[in-house]
């Protein structure tokens, strides 16, 4: 792939992921290696992105079930568990990320982060929300933390300047989003609007997507 770029030098994504899925935090690193090939490529496309959580599990009780009773009904077995488990963990560390998945105790229901996460939208800080995220992300697979907890998250959303009235779960507008549109799974990625990419992929077909939909417009397709 060579040239400059032609057309819009600017290039929005929109990520649809859940805290809870370790591919939203493969998918994450992925997006950040891919956004630093663009950079070095083609140095003029300013980046925006806008982060879209979206709950997999909403039946899940406030207060979380076992995890590893929870994947063992959904996998079958405990070797079926192990199996898949190992499959992340090789995935994560390709990408540079550790995880300890025998730390969670807990699969948590992520209403509640997700809501803090729409407040911290709201400034318009994309940094702050993405340290918000990332020390979520880190939270549960990595320090086997209950993401699921208030305190917890109060905790990790201090640790990372998030205003303290925003830690409040009572503050107002925590409605739930309207309906987003239909996607398959997460992560899933749009890029301009018109360009969707699915699944936790490798950096190199994420840039591609970047540099395919910063051309001149298409019509919508998924890569």
């Amino acid at each position: 792939m060579s040239g400059v770029v032609s057309g819009t030098s600017r290039l929005a994504i929109d990520i649809h992921f859940d805290l809870i899925c370790p591919w939203c935090f493969i998918g994450k690193r992925q997006l950040t290696l891919a956004r630093s090939l663009l950079a070095d490529r083609q140095p003029g496309i300013v980046v925006a992105l806008e982060w879209h959580p979206r709950q997999l599990l909403p039946d899940v009780p406030e207060e979380g079930v076992p995890f590893a009773a929870f994947y063992e009904r959904r996998l079958g077995s405990p070797e079926a568990v192990w199996r898949r488990q190992q499959q992340v963990v090789w995935a994560a560390r390709e990408v540079g990320l550790d995880l300890d998945l025998a730390r969670i105790q807990r699969m948590p229901n992520t209403a509640r982060a997700h809501r803090l996460l729409r407040r911290v939208a709201a400034l318009r800080q994309p940094a702050l929300y993405e340290a918000l995220l990332d020390r979520m992300f880190a939270a549960y697979f990595q320090r086997g933390e209950d993401i699921g907890d208030a305190s917890t998250l109060w905790m990790l959303a201090g640790e990372v300047g998030v205003p303290a009235v925003l830690r409040d779960d009572t503050t107002p507008g925590d409605a739930s989003p309207p309906p987003g549109p239909t996607i398959a799974g997460v992560p899933h990625f749009v890029f301009n609007g018109r360009l969707s990419v699915s699944g936790a992929q490798a950096p190199a077909i994420l840039f591609a997507a970047m540099y395919r939909a910063v051309q001149s417009p298409v019509a919508p397709e998924s890569a």
